[in-house]
């Protein structure tokens, strides 16, 4: 009986004129009787899909309270470990953390001059990105930290708001720019959309990352040369010329860059063919290697100490040098945010969030995947979201992560994001104790650190020939992004790329085509011979046991017909059925995509199919202007070999779900090919539905269930897909059948070691005696016996609902039901036609 509710919303559709059966050609079921099964019921349990409902998708959508608390404990990643952390832990940790901080004392010197600010605050935006992450992070290798593209931006985020507001300050521009867009990173990763990080390809990152190094290299050339007179924020082709141009003025700043980025490169090329040779000291090699930079920095800086130590003046320094660097943290306050700073750089800021995200993301995926553990992307987003909302507090500007420091922590050992602690303690060591050691180093020095930094950023020619192997269009646009980038600026490398890449994403979807399959037999080969009635038969008793039929060890499988996958041209694929067209769609099936798909398929079943009734139209005015017929004069050509639509079997295996206007596409096509087949009606068969929705949206569009022709009632032969509960094909029998067979080998064993032939029995049993019930005749009666293995009555269910035999769970269930009905329906066309002569005879006589 009805519920209540059921009868209340009943009765308001019916006030408003809502059909509840929208769609259904077939209406209430009662019209159509299901026929035969090959089962009878006594053995198979009738099952009967229930459709989803609307309550059940916000039931699923809405979260618990479980989910709540999970939630809120994803939010801080350390809980999970922190109360298991041990001193193999902390080793491993404290020898990391002191790398990095090694290595991130003078990158972030380094890079702050790219962000056009004072070196300490390099040093600031390096020291909260350390100590912040590790409360948020889902990744233990990741270094946030000044990095050098992040820093390029704001730098010429500060420079062009300088020149339009020269009254505010660099560092409060970079500190508003540093909270606004970890506000938006934030709240990205709070609402869970770190997803949304991978609608960037990997070709669109590359790019990114291969312009900006070059963008960045060439810009310190000039500082490292000594060269000055233009602007090294221009675009790259530019910086290139000028420096060319200005050659001849470089000082002797070149000698302090050219000789350090020298050393640099042969220290690193030494230490690595060292530990190539002696494998055995590889760790040591490596450790001194990583602080190539921190020995390059002190020898720099005491070559210059030694030639200006009587210089402290600015005009008397023999080449450039920081100065004078503040002790601590001088500039800590709170940043100054409003509606007109927040303007000067409004429109560099969704290219900042790209930045940010892209090149954290990309960098806590790859080493997540070479170190075996999983990221989460959202709350990755939170960690450099909140590591930019409290960095400006301490003068910090927009930080991500990094990939160098990101590879040496990788390698260093460690162990868990804790190492962020002991690498915050060594640069806040360097911002209280170091200051007056920077005040000697070279900037040509630094000029040198950097573009030996970036140059590991550069996508290697090797790489690049991969993509071509791989996928030739997306090459084209690497080159792209890396050009713009060359000749434009960073921004517009960002924009171009994701936006090329989104193009071509849209390309594919919106020109999918589907491919019209064919059936192929074939055979299973082992070594030089092919498996034909020698296989085991599965869940017989015994692995001697052989089954004879041929066909067994063959299979049916289907091809594209126009063997478009690459498969052997010279194999025949054979239509699966006169009249019947099995296609398959090959990336999904939703709004963008549904006309190409179906003018495609509804063209190709044109030209390969002939109209069921040629006389359909009576007279020539009747025929609709797109199928004018014959000239006048000539008459129908009625010899056409091609068969007539019978029935369309759609694979839906690449599809995950579907929308109005897709299905109002397949409803429009099912009545075009009615009315190209009539008076037939053209079955439709799916299979490999995998969604609930799915089957529901194409339930109610009439789809799942036969059509009716007519009046009264007809007669159609369902073939459902069953599985065996309990019977020789399921996992019990199997599970079964592998123990008695140990048990069995186990007793042939103990008989073998008793010297006593297998099957006689022992001098002190008789004739006459039954073996022994441990013996192992009994387990082979046991094989023999078991109601496992077919011998007993076999238990049958249905795997989907016998309301929807139209929906299948594989393509050749769906070939065999739609010829099964091709032929019932034919028979019972003739049986009308006999029985039509039959009455015609009658009346005649």
């Amino acid at each position: 009986m009805a519920s209540v509710s059921t009868k209340v919303g009943h009765g308001l559709a019916k006030v408003l004129g809502i059909k509840l059966d929208y769609r259904n050609e077939t209406g209430r079921s009662e019209k159509i009787t299901r026929g035969e099964s090959v089962f009878s019921v006594s053995s198979a349990d009738t099952y009967v899909e229930e459709e989803p409902t609307v309550a059940e998708w916000f039931s699923g959508a809405a979260p618990s309270r479980r989910d709540m608390l999970r939630y809120f404990r994803s939010l801080f990643p350390f809980t999970h470990w922190i109360g298991r952390y041990n001193l193999q832990w902390l080793t491993g940790d404290l020898v990391a953390g002191i790398t990095i901080g090694a290595v991130v004392v003078p990158q972030g010197m380094a890079y702050a001059q790219l962000a056009a600010l004072p070196v300490e605050y390099g040093l600031y935006s390096s020291f909260m990105g350390v100590l912040v992450y590790w409360f948020f992070a889902t990744s233990k290798d990741i270094t946030i930290g000044p990095v050098a593209v992040m820093s390029t931006i704001t730098g010429n985020i500060v420079l062009a708001a300088h020149k339009i507001r020269p009254d505010i300050e660099g560092h409060v521009i970079a500190s508003a720019l540093a909270v606004i867009a970890g506000a938006i990173v934030c709240f990205l990763g709070l609402i869970r959309l770190g997803w949304l990080v991978d609608l960037i390809s990997l070709t669109a990152i590359s790019a990114f990352m291969t312009g900006s190094a070059l963008n960045i290299a060439v810009g310190q050339v000039p500082t490292m040369m000594g060269i000055t007179g233009f602007s090294t924020r221009d675009a790259t082709y530019k910086v290139v010329i000028n420096t060319l141009k200005n050659l001849g003025k470089s000082q002797l700043d070149a000698a302090m860059g050219l000789t350090a980025l020298f050393l640099l490169y042969s220290i690193r090329s030494g230490l690595n063919y060292l530990a190539r040779k002696y494998p055995n000291r590889r760790k040591m090699f490596f450790f001194i290697s990583t602080l190539r930079t921190v020995f390059v920095i002190l020898l720099y800086t005491l070559i210059s100490f030694l030639v200006n130590r009587h210089h402290r003046a600015k005009t008397q320094w023999r080449f450039k040098i920081l100065g004078t660097v503040p002790r601590g943290f001088q500039h800590a306050a709170v940043p100054t945010v409003n509606p007109s700073i927040i303007k000067l750089f409004a429109s560099q800021l969704p290219a900042s969030v790209i930045v940010l995200l892209i090149e954290h993301i990309s960098i806590a995926k790859s080493f997540g995947r070479v170190n075996n553990y999983t990221i989460d992307p959202s709350q990755e987003l939170v960690a450099i979201g909140v590591s930019n909302l409290l960095g400006p507090f301490l003068g910090g500007y927009p930080s991500t992560g990094s990939f160098s420091r990101t590879a040496i922590k990788a390698k260093a050992g460690v162990r868990t994001p804790f190492a962020g602690v002991i690498t915050a303690t060594v640069v806040l060591l360097a911002i209280y104790a170091l200051p007056a050691l920077f005040f000697y180093i070279p900037s040509a020095t630094l000029s040198a650190v950097i573009i030996h930094a970036v140059g590991d950023l550069i996508t290697p020619p090797n790489t690049v020939y991969q993509f071509w192997r791989i996928s030739p269009l997306e090459v084209a646009i690497f080159f792209a992004g890396v050009i713009v980038t060359v000749f434009s600026s960073i921004e517009n490398g960002i924009y171009t790329t994701v936006t090329i890449s989104a193009a071509l994403l849209l390309w594919r979807v919106f020109k999918a085509r589907g491919r019209f399959l064919g059936k192929v037999k074939i055979h299973s080969v082992i070594g030089d011979h092919m498996i034909d009635g020698q296989e085991q038969k599965f869940g017989t008793m015994d692995p001697g046991l052989t089954n004879n039929n041929p066909d067994e060890s063959s299979r049916n499988i289907f091809l594209p017909i126009d063997h478009n996958d690459g498969s052997n041209p010279q194999i025949e694929v054979q239509t699966p059925h006169p009249g019947i067209f099995i296609y398959r769609f090959s990336e999904g099936y939703n709004y963008p995509n549904a006309n190409h798909y179906l003018d495609y398929m509804v063209a190709r079943i044109f030209e390969q199919t002939r109209r069921t009734n040629t006389n359909t139209y009576g007279k020539p005015g009747d025929r609709p202007w797109n199928d004018p017929g014959p000239r006048r004069g000539k008459e129908i050509q009625i010899e056409d070999d091609r068969p007539t639509l019978k029935a369309v079997i759609l694979d839906f295996s690449s599809v995950n779900n579907v929308d109005i206007t897709s299905v109002q596409h397949l409803i429009d096509v099912r009545n075009q090919l009615d009315r190209y087949a009539a008076p037939e009606k053209v079955q439709w068969h799916f299979a490999c539905i995998n969604n609930r929705w799915t089957k529901r949206a194409l339930t109610s569009a009439g789809f799942g269930f036969p059509t009716p022709e007519g009046e009264g009632f007809q007669r159609w032969k369902p073939i459902f897909s069953v599985s065996e509960m309990g019977g020789s094909s399921s996992a019990a029998a199997d599970a079964e059948y592998k123990e008695n067979q140990a048990e069995l080998k186990r007793q042939r064993t103990r008989d073998v070691e008793q010297a006593r032939p297998r099957g006689r029995k022992p001098n002190n049993e008789d004739a006459d005696t039954p073996e022994s019930a441990s013996g192992p005749g009994s387990i082979e009666r046991a094989l023999s016996t078991s109601k496992a293995y077919g011998t007993g009555k076999t238990r049958i269910a249905v795997v989907h609902g016998l309301n929807r035999p139209f929906f299948h769970i594989d393509l050749t269930s769906a070939l065999q039901s739609a010829i099964a009905n091709t032929h019932d329906r034919r028979a019972a066309s003739a049986a009308e036609r006999g029985e039509n002569l039959r009455k015609k005879d009658e009346v005649d006589s």
